[in-house]
Parts: C-alpha cells; sequence; structure tokens
C-alpha cells in the first residue's frame, strides 16, 4: 500500500495545482483563439476551451515523477531483471499511449480533424499497449461460461481476434466520451463516476491474487480523478471553461490503458454501459443511415432557459432500407420524436436526434441544462452500482470465482 499512498498524495498535490493553473491559463487561451460560446446560454460571451490539456499535463507530470516510487524498492534488494523490467515498459508504454491520444486531442481541438483521421490515429495510439502486451503476456484466451462449457470446453483461445478486440476497445474508449457530450459538466461528471468505479474496483481487488495489476490500475486512478474533480470545478453549470476534445481523448485512452494491461477490459466496459447505450442508439445517424448534422446538441429554449429536443429532417423516400427501417423501429418504440409532413412542401420527416441526452429530454421533457446533468450522472451511478452487481453476485453463477 506504500506505493498507493505516496501516489495519493501526489494526486492530492496534483488537484491543487490544477485549481491554480487553469484560471492562469484561461486568458491565454483566449488570445491564442482557442476558445467558444456556449450556445446554451442568453450571455454569448468567449469561453476558453481545449483545458482538458492542462489536466493531461499535470496529470503526465504527476506520474513522471511518481516513476521512481514503485521501482525503488527492487532495484535496492536487487531483483528488478525478472519483475521490474516488465512493469517499467508498461508504465512508459501507457504514458506514450496517453502522450499520443493527449495530443490528437488537441490536434483536434486546433485543426478539426475529420472522423477517419480521429479513428486512424486513436489506432495507432493503441499500439504501444498492444505490443506490451503481446511481449509481456500474449495470453489470448478466454474464460467459457458454465453453461457453454460441454461445447466450447473451459477456455477458448481468440488469437489475433483478442488483439482486434482489445484495439477497438481503445478506440472505443477514446470516442465514446466525445460522443456522449455538449452540455456544460457531461464529460468531466461521466470521467470521474467512470474513474470512482474504478478506483472502488481496484481497491476490492486489491487484497485478491492480481493485486499488482490493480496496483498498476491505481497508480494511474488517482491522479486523473484528482486533475479531473479540479477540472470539473469550472466546468459546471455555468461552465467557465470547455474542455475540448483533448479531454475526451486522454481519458478515454486513460481508462483503456488501465483496462487493457490491468486486465479488466470486461469490467471497465460494463462501467461504459451509457456510453455503450448511446453509441448504439447514435448508430443510424453515426453511421449515416439517415442524416446526421454536425452539431446534435439539445435545442436552447431562451424564453424558457430550457432546453429541448433537437431535430434533424430529411426526405424519407431518399433514405435506404436501413434508414427506412431504423425511421420504423425507433418510432414504433418510441425512441425518437418522428413527424411526418414537415418542411415547406409537407414531404420532409422530422426526427429527433439521436443521443441520450435527446431521449432523456423526450421522456423527461425539457429541462434545465444543470438539471439534465445531473440526470444523466444518476444515470452513470447507477450503471456502475449494476456493474458491481454483475462483477459479483452475478457472476457466481458463470464463473469459478
Amino acid at each position: 500500500m506504500w506505493p498507493v499512498v505516496i501516489n495519493a498524495l501526489m494526486s492530492v498535490a496534483a488537484y491543487f495545482a490544477t485549481l491554480k493553473t487553469i484560471p492562469r491559463l484561461k486568458d491565454m487561451f483566449i488570445r491564442a483563439n482557442l476558445c467558444g460560446i456556449d450556445m446554451s446560454k442568453t450571455k454569448k460571451e468567449r469561453i476558453p476551451e481545449a483545458q482538458g490539456v492542462v489536466t493531461g499535463c499535470i496529470f503526465l507530470i504527476t506520474l513522471f515523477l511518481f516513476i521512481p516510487v514503485p521501482f525503488n524498492q527492487h532495484i535496492t534488494e536487487k531483483n528488478y531483471v525478472n519483475l521490474t523490467d516488465n512493469e517499467f515498459v508498461e508504465m512508459l508504454a501507457a504514458l506514450l499511449s496517453i502522450c499520443c491520444m493527449l495530443l490528437l486531442g488537441f490536434v483536434d481541438d486546433v485543426l478539426d480533424l475529420r472522423w477517419r483521421h480521429k479513428l486512424l490515429v486513436a489506432t495507432i495510439a493503441s499500439l504501444p499497449l498492444l505490443m506490451v502486451y503481446y511481449v509481456n503476456f500474449n495470453s489470448t484466451s478466454v474464460v467459457v461460461p458454465k453453461p457453454f462449457r460441454q461445447w466450447c470446453g473451459l477456455t477458448v483461445d481468440l488469437g489475433w481476434l483478442f488483439y482486434v478486440y482489445m484495439g477497438m476497445l481503445a478506440v472505443f474508449c477514446t470516442n465514446a466520451i466525445n460522443i456522449l457530450a455538449g452540455v456544460n459538466g457531461l464529460e468531466v461528471g461521466q470521467s470521474v463516476v467512470i474513474a470512482c468505479s474504478v478506483a472502488a474496483f481496484n481497491l476490492v481487488e486489491l487484497f485478491g491474487g492480481l493485486w499488482r495489476t490493480h496496483q498498476f490500475s491505481l497508480f494511474f486512478m488517482l491522479p486523473y480523478l484528482a486533475t479531473s474533480v479540479a477540472l470539473l470545478r469550472f466546468n459546471w453549470y455555468p461552465s467557465q471553461v470547455f474542455v475540448g476534445d483533448t479531454f475526451c481523448y486522454f481519458s478515454g485512452m486513460t481508462f483503456a490503458v488501465v483496462g487493457i494491461l490491468g486486465h479488466f477490459s470486461k469490467m471497465l466496459l460494463l462501467f461504459f454501459i451509457p456510453q455503450v447505450a448511446n453509441f448504439l442508439y447514435s448508430v443510424p445517424q453515426l453511421f449515416h443511415f439517415i442524416p446526421c448534422p454536425r452539431h446534435r446538441l439539445p435545442r436552447y429554449n431562451a424564453s424558457t432557459d430550457r432546453l429541448e429536443v433537437s431535430t434533424t429532417r430529411f426526405r424519407l423516400s431518399q433514405q435506404g432500407v436501413l434508414g427506412r427501417a431504423s425511421v420504423g423501429l425507433l418510432r414504433a418504440l418510441r425512441l425518437a420524436h418522428v413527424e411526418e409532413g414537415a418542411g415547406e412542401d409537407g414531404d420532409q420527416v422530422e426526427c429527433s436526434n439521436l443521443t441520450l441526452l435527446n431521449l432523456v429530454l423526450l421522456w423527461r421533457g425539457p429541462m434545465h441544462e444543470e438539471s439534465l446533468v445531473r440526470h444523466l450522472l444518476a444515470l452513470q451511478v447507477v450503471c456502475s452500482l449494476v456493474a458491481f452487481v454483475i462483477r459479483y453476485p452475478i457472476a457466481f453463477l458463470f464463473y469459478d470465482i
């Protein structure tokens, strides 16, 4: 526990460093034109963007200074050949991947990259993780649940498909938070809840047989949590700063790092239940089965100071089979507002944008921006509790734990 305690103390210092740094750099970002207008406010003032680069840099500096701590004992005991080398390489590879994603996020905030470029760079950034996993572990077998063992045996070796899965996990984590975003405090808030869930899981497992991998995860989660909580104080409604894609990509890769190298990628996905649901719900627009506007944020009604469901219009007859089927299914399940006869000629369909934010507004009605964020964060907390129920009481029914 001694390295974890030191890491926690350094994380507290990182928290106060973040609180001091962000206000001092706000004007610098505005002068560099790294700023934007909050479209959900009546007051149109410039707000600095890409503040995730500040928390990311403080996070990295904290871990750079922390590196000697977990390896000092092994070096003094001359026991670093078999143990420390692997762990040291894992930490460096993890930091390299996080640095790559931090750079990509900042470049995206400055240059506004296209989606295909984002996916490509995210894939490349995950390569250090996959290579280290291959060299140190190369374990591609998965345990088969009890009901299927009579047909598949105890384990199944997925081979190269396992690396494809881990690469896709890294890409998903780096984009999932970015897709579920757009209102004050949501990006950082959901990340803080996920980080708390991961840290709680690590603490529970820290006294088990795989304690070392969960200790490794805590080394990253504690400073990440400290810097993110500090950022949340400035990003909560009414937001003084915007976090930008920088924070979303940096956060996603940090979670992917601990999930892959900590060997709990399935548990990590359980903590991402709202993000997975939002991605699946957004598929018709993300894959352009139906038109996808550049901004799918809820519509702000200045007269009521409430957010309402935003919509998009298109001609249903011009959509493909998958587009028409998607609209029909969403209408039947009441998962979207679908109104025919829209447009000047009355030949268009008006459909609500497919995001979890709009879905909550559709079911709960227009609400204040802060209330919407609280609803979504409450959902994130409930899903984390469900993840723990699946991991412990229910998992005993399917695995020998």
